[in-house]
């Protein structure tokens, strides 16, 4: 028989970490809200008959977001033999919230009693067996992050699952709300049955006013009418609504359990240290500055302090293979035509993405240090006054945030938002963040026009992109998405050390990423480049390419990108070729340059841009329209083509006003 359990924990609490302890996977691990998005499925090392479902982190069972709602159907649909659930010790009341949630289930679950370590540290302790004693399920201290008491949660698991045991106890309800319950528990009995809802779940479900349930249950109106009497009934008991008074339910029992099983004698270490750290880093005039200041280090050493040695150093091996196939070629007297394909087309295309690895991988190396640190949260908690002046809270910041690294998850992070309109609009301003594919774009055209002040442009470009996302949210608030963000409230994770191994992989993963692409769309594209800008629409070889097909068709649009300051068919062909993968513009160029060295580079782009003229081209790479990749979730998650084409041409239109101005405010000081 072939085991199936669910991860199910809160977000934030090391769901993800053990998930990898689990499974030998590798997903990304960082320390902020909203890293799992959709659910990842991998088997259990050493239990070849177990798989383990690692679902996005919830609060609640309420389906108010799209993780909420993918985590709850899991767990109503598809019945998964058990519920690993992974709780926060060191936050064990706001964790357990969501624990009585689950055991409402009637699934088997097992508590995987996280952080355990930082408790211990800090002179805390949990009496785990009086713990699972009031909750009637297993509950095992681990400590993911180290690998401490996995192999005996799995020992725990695997018995429980076994053993087909059921939580011991649901009815933790009192007084009016226990009377509710139980009065709407018998009258949808057999409908809660039929519709393979656990009963009491579905009683509860009811009384919060959950229409989903409603629905899935076929509650008619008659009993509609029954059902609102009884819970009008134990608000006015009560003095409450009814979503209070079930939280009061809840969180009274959570405190009856703490205050026999939890000895907590101050907070822990890294809430304590993560306190003094705040009063700085989110200090409510200085903590902007002080991002964009440690923005600003980070770009400073990406592109000049180890970067650009280390990009030096990989151009030179690229050159030397370049070198050694050639002379391989001639020495077997290979046609000029098949020459000029693998030098002026493949290596020269791929070639010169590939020296722009280093600037990828020292970059994420930096902002994994941030994310994984805790830091990340607290920009989100910033930027939430200033989103909110846009029409956002600061939870879209998140999904902007990992645009930073690509669009695509970006897109997709947006199901963490709780409004449909925040979520739309938040997929329309992300892609003006920059993603990392477009660095290799800004290291080519920094390094011939702005070579001693890499530094200033890069943050200059964000900065640009963050003021486009922000005068566009306030034209969209306005018109197309009006109305008001919902509230903001995110869990702000203590500082801790980043791990190495988490900083490594996310490394590791960027880089295999981008090597991946340079050998497949890359690749592909530097072929197809060649094959059009050395042939004529007769398919005679040219030796001009300004006669040949790419030529020809780049003329036609060039013309549009004169108040941009460019008018030359190479230039508007990148940007056309950017479309598929934006690391394309560089090979592009490279390849119809025909460039061998850098001061070849250097000349033949001098030709086609001004040093102002180059900056409105970065800019425009910046925010218009992001990759095939990118528009093909935008369309998934807009949930139709329309609104995918209207948001591309939107971005794509922003970036052609963005550039124009720029260009023509960069003559008041170039």
């Amino acid at each position: 028989m072939k085991y199936v359990f669910a991860l199910a924990g809160n977000q934030n609490s090391g769901k993800t970490t053990l998930y990898n302890a689990l499974t030998g996977s590798n997903q990304h691990v960082g320390n902020f809200p909203g890293v799992t998005i959709e659910k990842k499925e991998g088997n259990i090392k050493r239990h070849k008959d177990a798989s383990l479902v690692d679902l996005p982190g919830i609060y609640s069972l309420s389906p108010y977001t799209m993780e909420e709602v993918v985590t709850r159907d899991f767990l109503l649909k598809e019945h998964p033999d058990l519920i690993i659930n992974i709780v926060d010790a060191t936050n064990i009341e706001r964790n357990m919230y969501l624990s009585l949630q689950l055991m409402e289930l009637s699934i088997p679950m097992v508590i995987a009693l996280n952080m355990m370590d930082e408790v211990r540290a800090s002179g805390n302790s949990i009496d785990v067996k009086k713990l699972s004693c009031h909750l009637g399920i297993p509950v095992v201290p681990i400590s993911a992050s180290k690998n401490e008491g996995i192999s005996e949660l799995m020992d725990v698991v695997m018995k429980t699952a076994q053993e087909r045991k059921e939580p011991g106890k649901l009815d933790f309800c009192k007084g009016e709300v226990h009377k509710a319950i139980h009065s709407i528990s018998h009258l949808i009995e057999e409908q809660a049955r039929n519709a393979g809802y656990p009963v009491r779940f579905a009683a509860i479900k009811l009384v919060e006013g959950d229409k989903p349930t409603f629905k899935e249950l076929g509650i008619t109106e008659s009993q509609t009418h029954i059902i609102e009497h009884v819970v009008e009934d134990m608000e006015k008991s009560l003095g409450t609504d009814r979503e209070a008074a079930l939280a009061d339910m809840r969180y009274s029992y959570i405190e009856e359990i703490c205050d026999d099983a939890v000895i907590k004698k101050q907070e822990t270490k890294e809430q304590i240290r993560s306190e003094k750290i705040d009063r700085v880093l989110t200090h409510k005039y200085l903590g902007i500055p002080i991002f964009f200041g440690i923005m600003f280090f980070i770009f400073w050493i990406t592109f000049g302090v180890i970067g650009a040695p280390l990009q030096e150093y990989v151009e030179e091996l690229v050159a030397l293979f370049a070198e050694h196939i050639s002379n391989l070629m001639i020495s077997y007297d290979v046609s000029d035509m098949i020459y000029s394909l693998v030098i002026d087309g493949i290596i020269a295309g791929v070639g010169s993405v590939i020296s722009f690895m280093p600037l990828i991988v020292v970059l994420f190396f930096f902002l994994s240090l941030l994310e994984d640190s805790g830091y990340m949260a607290r920009v989100a908690f910033l930027m939430d006054k200033l989103l909110r002046k846009i029409g956002l809270s600061g939870r879209s910041f998140v999904p902007m945030l990992i645009g930073f690294g690509c669009s695509v998850p970006a897109i997709m992070a947006t199901r963490t938002l709780s409004s449909e309109r925040d979520r739309k609009m938040t997929i329309v301003l992300a892609p003006f963040m920059s993603c990392s594919a477009k660095l290799p774009i800004y290291g080519m055209i920094t390094m011939v026009f702005f070579p001693e002040n890499a530094a200033i442009v890069m943050i200059a470009l964000y900065i640009i992109g963050i003021v486009t996302a922000i005068l566009s949210g306030l034209i969209l608030k306005g018109t197309i998405f009006k109305g008001e963000p919902v509230p903001f409230v995110m869990e702000l994770p203590a500082y801790r050390v980043p791990s190495r191994r988490s900083v490594l992989l996310g490394m590791w993963e960027k880089g295999m990423d981008f090597v991946q692409r340079a050998f497949t769309v890359i690749f592909l594209g530097s072929i197809v480049i060649w094959f059009l800008q050395r042939f004529n629409w007769s398919l005679d070889m040219v030796d001009d390419s300004s006669y040949s097909i790419l030529a020809s068709v780049g003329s036609l649009i060039s013309p549009a990108f004169i108040p941009l300051g460019f008018n030359d068919w190479r230039a508007s062909t990148a940007l056309f070729t950017g479309f598929a993968a934006k690391e394309a513009v560089v090979s592009t160029l490279s390849v119809l340059t025909g460039a061998a060295t850098d001061t070849q580079l250097a000349s033949v782009l001098s030709t086609i841009f001004t040093p102002r003229s180059s900056f409105a081209f970065l800019t425009f790479c910046l925010l218009y329209m992001p990759c095939i990749a990118a528009f093909a979730a935008t369309k998934r998650e807009l949930g139709s083509m329309k609104y995918a084409v209207l948001t591309a041409l939107y971005q794509t239109g922003t970036a052609y006003v963005v550039g124009a101005v720029v260009y023509q405010v960069s003559g008041l000081f170039m």
